[in-house]
């Protein structure tokens, strides 16, 4: 199997610089989703201190809002100092890039800015040393067309009272640098699907080394991931996140997804987020995604799961539209009613069904309360996207093809 020519590189000698003291520098590498909508791009930057919070804090003031009154050039905290402490106001300065590297711009006018907008741990240099994962704005100040986030936020802050909770469980899978499934043999196929999902054993669980390292480096992050296994087809593996309130989902995912990608490039494979690999008898990878309200997980929230399902049921054609980064297409390679899917073309529901577009897990039935699971989401969909849809549809009870302008 083909890995890449950067994984032979002695860890031993590199690991001998980043033991080095890096004084009072830190590194914030910048994260951000680009023009596909699904790919992820990443620089670094070296800050004079350890930042704290997206918001920041002056250094002589108690609060922003104090500095912000002694900084006469003007609201944009994140690119002013203070005249005071001479500080940055925001921990964590705005950036820019060449859009038209990304997908994102064309070439005459390619700059685009990079808002911070959470922040973690790094685990690959470190403390104090942190990711930063970024919305990213057009030159006229404009969200890019991928910045999917914004209008997830506004939505998410017009139901917080709901207290909106999301679990979504990335499946993905290892390929070596030449697109062929790590483990399997190199002119032919692995035994047919059953022996692999939760398996234990050399011939039926491939590359467990990497999916230890992702858990731990995404613990160390602060990521929460909440569990992980080996999926139905070889070579494939699942990851959770959750559960997170609002708009942590997208971050906590798309960070976890950042990770995965950085701890397979030091092993030299590919982590692919392809809804179908591999065309014929094998299981697509999904992104089963968990939902429930402050209702729902209440005595009696069956009710609130039943009314979300048939307010579902009437606009399936716009969430399989937001369900993946190309509208559709992606997850019609998937959904085809096979393989514990559900129908592209058809709505359904049921208890502890894996082939209904939606699934109530039997617990939930028998206690009458809890959350519902939308088995639709594809592999490579966009965390923002999913959730901001599912509010719509659910909770600010939208319909018709189009989402709601607010």
């Amino acid at each position: 199997m083909a890995t890449s020519a950067s994984a032979s590189l002695s860890k031993t000698i590199k690991h001998q610089y980043m033991e080095l003291p890096q004084g009072d520098k830190v590194q914030a590498m910048y994260i951000w989703v680009d023009g596909t909508g699904e790919g992820l791009r990443c620089k670094t930057r070296t800050l004079d201190f350890e930042p704290k919070s997206i918001e920041g804090k002056c250094r002589v003031y108690e609060s922003i809002e104090a500095a912000v009154h002694n900084e006469p050039s003007g609201p944009n905290r994140s690119m002013t100092k203070c005249n005071s402490c001479s500080y940055f106001l925001a921990d964590l300065p705005e950036w820019n890039f060449d859009g038209s590297s990304t997908y994102q711009a064309e070439g005459s006018n390619s700059d685009m800015y990079l808002i911070p907008a959470a922040m973690f741990r790094d685990p690959f240099r470190k403390d104090p040393n942190k990711l930063v994962l970024c919305e990213v704005q057009k030159y006229n100040r404009k969200p890019a067309e991928t910045n999917l986030r914004i209008t997830c936020k506004k939505v998410m802050e017009m139901v917080g009272d709901q207290h909106p909770w999301f679990g979504m469980e990335q499946e993905y899978t290892i390929l070596g640098t030449d697109g062929h499934p790590f483990g399997w043999p190199s002119n032919g196929f692995p035994g047919p699907q059953g022996p692999y999902y939760c398996g234990v054993g050399a011939d039926k669980a491939y590359g467990r080394d990497i999916v230890e390292a992702h858990y731990r480096a995404c613990l160390y992050a602060g990521v929460n991931i909440c569990g992980t296994n080996a999926e139905v087809m070889p070579a494939q593996w699942e990851f959770q996140v959750g559960p997170c309130e609002g708009i942590d989902m997208g971050d906590h995912l798309w960070v976890a997804r950042f990770i995965l990608h950085r701890v397979c490039e030091d092993f030299g494979v590919v982590a692919s987020f392809d809804p179908k690999p591999i065309p014929g008898n094998w299981n697509g990878a999904g992104c089963h995604t968990n939902f429930s309200t402050k209702e729902m997980r209440e005595d009696g929230g069956l009710k609130a799961i039943e009314e979300s399902i048939e307010k579902l049921g009437k606009r399936h054609e716009y969430h399989i539209r937001a369900y993946d980064p190309k509208g559709g297409l992606d997850n019609a390679r998937r959904l085809t009613g096979h393989h514990e899917t559900s129908n592209i073309h058809e709505f359904s529901a049921g208890v502890a069904n894996r082939g209904a577009s939606i699934r109530i897990p039997r617990s939930v039935g028998q206690e009458k309360r809890g959350y519902f699971e939308d088995r639709r989401p594809s592999a490579n969909c966009d965390p923002y996207g999913v959730t901001e849809a599912l509010i719509r549809t659910c909770l600010l009870s939208e319909e018709g093809e189009e989402p709601t302008d607010y």
